[in-house]
């Protein structure tokens, strides 16, 4: 007999967190013990991003709740702040039992920041991975925000082990967006290619995305990289970058592929059609952490510049090259003619199931919300 349903509260601040978000939203919001509710900030109420609040809205959810962070000077910190007024005024309204953050944005660090400020439980997915940039420093503090923690794999546990979390809160479930990739549900490459006016019938996909950190460089590594695509000459679909310090010099450069033929250029895309538009391509080249975590399942060889994910860079399918045009060209060049065998990373596609086995546990719900440090020695691994 249910005698309260727990109120669940999943903060999403942009396309990609989305992504590995739906699959526990779904599984959960179907349960009846659970209310599920969704809130929505950061990226997806950009109207130059795509405005992406409304595909999160297409998904039918009972319980959407949009508020627009970014303030006019639109930095990271302000943003940040702003985030942690809004998500505020819904925890307070709204009251949740639980707070699921993934990954490493501002927003992420938002939720866990006014969870624990509030006594709330904090879910983390995906934390204990290692990148670069500010990615990393976000990531570990969200980490340590959190209570519990949803991990893609036994390294990640041990580095939040190595971090003083208590192993008994860390669960390894895989990466949620493996759920849908692996799924019978992707729409066809055809139905993609209609919805979005893309006819190439062999093409590579393009993301790259500010290093923060580089700042000062961002100009020209986003001028030498649209250099190397079109002197590269094949056809491309390329994505806006996420909206970080330094984006504006990668939006301004995109502007020179427009009346281009070999190139279509989005704002964003529905996670499902970029899953599909990714199993179908031929390669793909920038800095996006979907070349090293979504390509590798489909044997997509992928050309990585620079230093955004250069922790994470290890497999088989993943060419390294830097911000020069010659290197980017030629890793393009020996992409093009390579193949990989298709690798199994983060998990066969059952984290939703994993997740929601772990929520309707009791164990789950008594772990404490006093945060405890266990220095390494007194773990056992």
């Amino acid at each position: 007999m249910i005698l309260k349903k727990r109120k669940i509260a999943f903060l999403t601040g942009t396309r990609a967190d989305f992504g590995k978000l739906k699959s526990l939203i779904e599984i959960t919001r179907i349960q009846a013990d659970f209310e599920v509710h969704v809130f929505v900030t950061g990226m997806h109420l950009l109207k130059e991003y795509g405005y992406t609040l409304i595909e999160v809205e297409k998904c039918g959810y009972e319980h959407i709740h949009s508020f627009a962070n970014h303030t006019h000077e639109s930095t990271m910190d302000l943003s940040l702040a702003k985030t942690i007024e809004g998500f505020s005024a819904f925890v307070k309204a709204e009251k949740p039992d639980l707070i699921v953050v993934h990954g490493d944005r501002i927003e992420a660090m938002a939720g866990a920041i006014v969870g624990a400020l509030n006594n709330i439980r904090v879910a983390h997915i995906e934390g204990g991975e290692v990148s670069g940039t500010i990615d990393e420093l976000i990531r570990h503090s969200v980490s340590k925000m959190s209570h519990i923690h949803f991990v893609s794999n036994g390294k990640a546990k041990v580095r939040l082990i190595q971090m003083g979390e208590i192993p008994d809160s860390i669960f390894v479930i895989g990466s949620p967006d493996v759920d849908l990739m692996l799924s019978d549900k992707l729409p066809s490459i055809e139905k993609v290619k209609s919805y979005y006016g893309v006819d190439f019938s062999n093409y590579g996909i393009a993301m790259f995305h500010p290093v923060t950190t580089e700042i000062d460089n961002m100009a020209l590594y986003a001028e030498t990289f649209v250099d190397s695509l079109i002197q590269f000459d094949q056809e491309l679909v390329v994505i806006f970058p996420n909206n970080d310090l330094g984006s504006s010099f990668i939006l301004e450069q995109y502007k020179r592929l427009e009346g281009n033929s070999s190139f279509r250029v989005f704002p964003s895309i529905r996670f499902e059609y970029f899953l599909t538009l990714l199993k179908n391509a031929s390669f793909m080249v920038g800095n996006s952490s979907a070349g090293i975590r979504e390509a590798p399942y489909y044997g997509i060889p992928v050309v990585n510049i620079g230093t955004r994910q250069l922790n994470r860079a290890l497999h088989q399918d993943i060419i390294n090259c830097g911000y020069g045009k010659d290197e980017i060209i030629e890793a393009l060049s020996l992409a093009i003619i390579s193949n990989f065998e298709k690798e199994d990373l983060y998990g066969q596609g059952k984290s939703d199931q994993m997740f929601l086995e772990v929520l309707q546990s009791e164990r789950f719900w008594e772990i404490n919300r006093q945060k405890q440090f266990i220095d390494i020695g007194q773990t056992i691994l």
